[in-house]
């Protein structure tokens, strides 16, 4: 039988998780109450904060025994991811949370498969939720109220999270593909072009377009090494240049590597490579003054890459490229790298553009399996769209 758990601070939150519970108990979902508090609790629990504690790789004491609060949180955040993502009973997962206990259900929350429901109810909703989300699919629901005790509006909140959880849990989704998964990177101005793409893939591939914003990469590469992706057309490398020149959509290091790691059938291009991103004007680093820029709205500001920047980004990118043992085929669309990046547009540089390209050259180690070439297209032309996917189509 699965349960939904219900996972909190008993200690301080003990009233809203046995309210919590109880809701989703009535519903005819069967119910696990797990407690990551660090002392006694107010409640009567199924699985107490010591033997959560005691899937720290220290042992419980490494979580219980020290007077720190920051350290017994950062300690149950790593004894609870252990704990949840070792189970095998979980319909959905519900946590109940202030700046503690949101850092330690969510922590344990990432590392369950995507689909599985999540739902954190957290003081700390309506913020930046990034570092408690991340590349995962977690719900966070705003607490409206702090978690002090019971009230009209807490009760209502709980009722409507505990009847989401469950529903989420009874209905779980039963759906199979049967074609293979393939992960595709799109932004803007690379869209007309992976659109197409994917017209073109869908009746054979399942395909999964993700927005290269720094999180869609990364997720991108999750599902990589998951094995859930069977290809990638990694069209648009752009979170590179945020990455490399101080933008707000970055990739990390790690941008790539999933590819090398896994061997994985990779088409990729230099979609975007013309900008870094920025949010509103002025909030664009002193140090940028006097560059080009594109106000593509008023909260996003795009930059336009020199050529010496464009030296540096290809460089990086064909030394990755080099470290990958499966098939790579890199396409460079000589006529532009964006909607902005073409004969008349505001970031058409083709000297900019040719630095990129001749650095991806010069630090791409070619092999009879991982292969670079020119098109002399631009990359949202259809023709550049058919050669992307008679390419991809050839080495999977």
């Amino acid at each position: 039988m699965k349960h939904v758990y219900v996972v909190g601070t008993a200690d301080t939150k003990g009233p809203e998780l046995a309210y919590l519970a109880d809701v989703i108990a009535k519903t005819g979902v069967p119910v696990i109450l797990v407690d990551v508090g660090t002392r006694a609790p107010a409640i009567k629990v199924v699985i107490s904060a010591a033997e959560v504690a005691g899937y720290h790789p220290d042992g419980s004491e490494a979580v219980l025994s020290g007077d720190d609060r920051g350290v017994a949180v950062a300690a149950m955040s790593t004894a609870f991811s252990n704990f949840i993502n070792g189970r095998q009973d979980i319909a959905g997962i519900i946590g109940v949370g202030g700046g503690g206990g949101t850092s330690i259900v969510t922590a344990g929350m990432r590392g369950l498969p995507y689909g599985l429901p999540k739902i954190m109810v957290s003081t700390l909703a309506s913020g930046d939720v990034g570092p408690y989300v991340d590349i995962s699919d977690i719900i966070m629901m705003p607490s409206v109220t702090d978690f002090a005790g019971l009230n009209h509006l807490s009760r209502l909140i709980l009722h409507n999270a505990g009847n989401a959880i469950s529903g989420m849990a009874r209905a779980s989704y039963s759906g199979q593909e049967d074609k293979a998964s393939v992960g595709l990177t799109m932004f803007g101005v690379t869209t007309t072009g992976v659109t197409a793409m994917v017209e073109q893939l869908q009746s054979s591939h399942d395909c999964m377009v993700f927005h290269a914003t720094g999180v869609g990469g990364r997720t991108m590469e999750k599902l990589v090494d998951d094995g859930v992706l069977s290809g990638v057309l990694d069209i648009t490398t752009t979170e590179i240049c945020d990455l490399l020149v101080g933008g707000v959509l970055p990739a990390t290091q790690a941008r790539l590597d999933a590819i090398a790691r896994t061997g994985v059938p990779y088409v990729g291009s230099c979609g975007a490579l013309d900008m870094v991103n920025f949010w509103a004007p002025d909030m664009v680093p002193a140090a940028f003054a006097g560059r080009l820029f594109y106000h593509h709205n008023s909260n996003v500001t795009l930059m336009r890459t020199t050529a010496e920047e464009c030296r540096m980004i290809g460089a990086w990118i064909g030394s990755k490229l080099s470290a990958c043992k499966g098939p790579v085929r890199f396409l460079i669309p000589e006529r532009g790298v964006s909607a902005l990046d073409i004969e008349g547009g505001v970031f058409f540089d083709k000297q900019a553009d040719e630095a990129l390209f001749s650095a991806i050259e010069q630090a791409f180690e070619a092999t009879a399996d991982r292969r670079i070439e020119r098109l002399p297209l631009h990359i949202n032309d259809p023709e550049f769209a058919k050669a992307a996917v008679d390419r991809f189509l050839s080495i999977i």
